[in-house]
């Protein structure tokens, strides 16, 4: 039952950062999941992988882990980085490929 903390990425649909300030703690499932032979369906016994909590803090998140004895493993984001690009940029003088239409 290995716990993973991590902080969600930001949605691809949306240019805001709403719900990405917050730390998750989901489980890693334990088994595969099952075919029902019959239907098709996926199905798992296992109960934890059900289980999301949100935490203020990474710290938060390990002291959490760490009062229950669950093993966990952190995620750490990877910083944004942010190209600046002006639209002058594509007649530039300098530019690489030469601009054509």
């Amino acid at each position: 039952m290995l716990a993973r903390i991590y902080r969600p990425a930001k949605t691809a649909t949306q240019s805001g950062h709403g719900k990405t300030e917050r730390w998750l703690l989901t489980y890693e499932p334990e088994r595969a999941p099952d075919v029902e032979p019959l239907m098709g369906y996926t199905a798992s016994s296992d109960m934890l992988q059900q289980v999301t909590l949100e935490f203020d803090s990474v710290d938060a998140a390990v002291a959490y882990c760490e009062r229950r004895g669950i093993p966990y493993e952190i995620e750490r984001p990877r910083e944004r980085r942010v190209r600046r690009a002006a639209y002058a940029d594509n007649f530039s003088f300098g530019r690489r490929t030469p601009w054509t239409h």
